[in-house]
């Protein structure tokens, strides 16, 4: 595929932009899961329904999101997930005088939906505009802003949502701001021409062509690994500020949102950029496997219940798991071809292990938060699996091209 870099700047600034904005939307969730533990009396287990129902929206529209964007294109797959994310943050209006639970979690499938077909579309955009063996390097850059997003959610959701006196305040409010800035970008992508790229992909959608995917044994398994990473990421953030309290009784949940922001979203993003140029020398599925190996260990320390100790590995842990998500993403759509819309849909799908982990940390850590952990500590030693198996891959095509080595 050869590209005109010059060409390919603004589509790519622009792309990379909502990247941001779904970063935003998915870490406020984390303030809300607290929020609504206070202000609705609710157990762990159901204020994990927050993230549940964000990505069961991914299960469940996935794959119509993959068929909108193969008939229609990435733009128009961008605006429609854009359009549903800002109706369903400015809702948040109304919601917030009926204060009920279940309505607040049908605006949040409603913008887990829209963020549906923004990540259907954005994903495996940016791994095309440009070089194919950049890929990787790309989406970790794009991601990077994504990660922006996850720094900007808790902070600016902590601060309106909790007031410093320890009452609760507007949950309105960020979700207003939110709402008017998401259909801004909208009018903005309905103004601006994208080009879509031929991937030759004129195929039908019959059953038959996703047997292709599935026979891919790097996609086969980079599904897995997707989810129980989601399922990783999400446990850790929505009981980040629920741990931190428990080890800390000094701590208010304002501070700890902040902690979470700063300390932990703001390693997330720096691992993300840092991630972004060290792909650009060390092969994807070294680094992987190195930053899941730190992530279990991290785990083990947060498990344990060891104080400081165990916060500041729970803090690390930001880091380590930065680059997982798009490097397994990159990894897995990579020489898909004429199957790669397909393949994002699929990969999208398996976001859906944040919709189970809350649930189940929340159950196993109502009296206790560390063992919740315990979740997460299982997903990152499957991840720790697929590195382990890529390198696997890796060594194997190296003695097949080299059998004198």
């Amino acid at each position: 595929m050869s590209l005109n870099k010059n060409k390919y700047i603004t589509p790519l600034i622009l792309v990379i932009f909502l990247f941001f904005l779904w970063g935003f939307a998915h870490s406020i969730l984390d303030v809300l899961n607290k929020h609504f533990q206070e202000v609705l009396v609710i157990s762990k287990a159901r204020s994990g329904l927050v993230q549940a129902v964000v990505y069961g929206g991914y299960f469940i529209m996935a794959l119509p999101a993959g068929y909108f964007i193969q008939k229609f294109g990435y733009k128009k797959g961008v605006v429609f997930g854009l359009l549903l994310y800002g109706t369903g943050a400015l809702l948040f209006i109304p919601a917030e005088k009926i204060m009920s639970f279940n309505y607040f979690l049908f605006l949040l499938f409603l913008i887990g939906s829209g963020l549906t077909f923004l990540e259907t579309s954005a994903n495996p955009y940016v791994t095309i505009l440009g070089e194919k063996d950049k890929g990787a390097s790309r989406i970790n850059l794009a991601q990077s802003f994504n990660g922006l997003g996850w720094i900007v959610g808790p902070l600016v959701g902590g601060l309106l949502i909790f007031n410093a006196d320890g009452t609760s305040g507007s949950v309105a409010l960020p979700y207003t701001i939110i709402g008017i800035v998401v259909f801004f970008v909208a009018a903005v992508f309905i103004k601006v021409k994208l080009p879509e790229i031929d991937e030759e992909d004129n195929d039908s959608l019959s059953p038959v062509n996703y047997m292709g995917l599935w026979q891919n044994k790097v996609f086969r398994f980079g599904v897995i690994a997707l989810f129980f990473y989601v399922a990783a990421q999400t446990g850790i953030n929505s009981f980040f500020i629920n741990y931190v309290v428990e080890s800390d009784a000094d701590i208010s949940s304002r501070t700890a949102s902040v902690l979470l922001s700063f300390g932990g979203m703001g390693l997330f993003m720096t691992g993300r950029l840092l991630g972004s140029w060290i792909l650009r020398y060390v092969k994807p599925e070294i680094l992987l496997t190195i930053s899941a190996v730190l992530a279990v260990v991290s785990m083990i320390l947060v498990v344990s219940g060891l104080g400081i100790i165990s916060l500041i590995a729970l803090i690390a842990c930001y880091f380590f798991e930065s680059i997982m998500f798009p490097t397994i993403f990159a990894i897995s759509i990579k020489g898909l071809g004429a199957l790669t819309k397909k393949g994002s849909s699929i990969l999208i799908m398996s976001i859906v292990g944040g919709a189970v982990s809350p649930v189940i940390m929340g159950f196993l850590g109502e009296k206790n938060m560390a063992v919740g952990f315990l979740v997460p500590l299982f997903c990152f030693l499957i991840i720790v699996s697929f590195g382990l198996f890529l390198n696997m891959q890796s060594n194997h095509q190296l003695k097949i091209k080299s059998p004198l080595l």
